[in-house]
């Protein structure tokens, strides 16, 4: 659940100095299920990302929550709920700060991270288990955010921006190193999305790398497809695990800043 939340809100970026497209009252809602040769295809989670306006630190800038836990039928066996937030400057289209709050059975973790552009620099601070917080201050490119305001940071860039087999890497912020995600662009495809029917979609290809930045043991590899239209929302996510894969997929919209035209009726 966390690896698909945290994928969710990963992509789609590659300049944030780009137009970025955050639109007040979108949300994107999602179904994880878990596939397996010996199980069937059986949904274990829910995910939600929306978009707001909200006051913080005294100015308005955007709100972006991605919330995600188990459905009400397995929560006796593995109750989850994690809380990821992050504020947007609304003129420069950076990240401010960014929070997250994740409840895993008797796991917590909690963890904030606040940018200083004109020093380029972030400091992050994180704890779990209620241990003393742990904290950093490391340097910061212009490719270097958060997962969420990675998901964010060229959703309107233009489908002929990507080329086919190209390879591209991403830098990815977390506590005290910064992970790096490489992705190419495998081509447009058809996908059928459960319950919402066939898509136009833009399809890629991704790994994200471990904590060493070099070596991939520990790192994650998966697929995602996404809607070949100007809202460049997520539709499906297949996520290999060591038995089985886990998915996620589309499962309803509202308040898109365009139409959904990758839709095919």
């Amino acid at each position: 659940m966390k690896k698909i939340l945290c994928t969710i809100c990963l992509f789609l970026a590659a300049s944030p100095l780009a137009a970025q497209l955050y639109h007040p009252g979108e949300v994107l809602q999602y179904r994880v299920s878990y596939k397996a040769k010996m199980f069937p295809n059986t949904e274990v989670g829910s995910v939600e990302v929306a978009t707001a306006e909200e006051t913080f630190d005294g100015e308005k800038h955007y709100k972006v929550t991605g919330y995600g836990r188990t459905l009400p039928t397995y929560r006796w066996f593995f109750n989850l709920e994690d809380l990821y937030t992050v504020w947007i400057d609304r003129e420069a289209l950076r990240p401010v700060c960014f929070e997250s709050d994740i409840r895993e059975g008797d796991y917590t973790f909690d963890s904030r991270y606040d940018y200083d552009w004109d020093s380029s620099t972030v400091h992050t601070r994180w704890r779990s288990r209620k241990r003393p917080y742990q904290e950093k201050q490391m340097p910061l490119t212009a490719e270097s955010m958060d997962p969420i305001s990675l998901f964010f940071s060229l959703r309107s860039a233009s489908a002929e921006d990507f080329h086919e087999g190209e390879p591209a890497t991403l830098e990815m912020v977390l506590e005290d190193t910064v992970r790096v995600l490489h992705y190419r662009f495998l081509g447009r495809e058809i996908k059928k999305i459960r319950n919402m029917g066939r898509f136009r979609t833009l399809k890629f290809n991704c790994q994200l790398g471990s904590s060493q930045g070099f070596s991939f043991t520990d790192g994650s590899v998966f697929t995602i497809w996404i809607s070949d239209d100007r809202n460049k929302i997520p539709l499906y996510i297949e996520s290999p695990v060591r038995i089985g894969s886990i998915n996620a997929y589309i499962s309803g919209y509202k308040g898109l800043k365009y139409p959904v035209e990758s839709l095919i009726k």
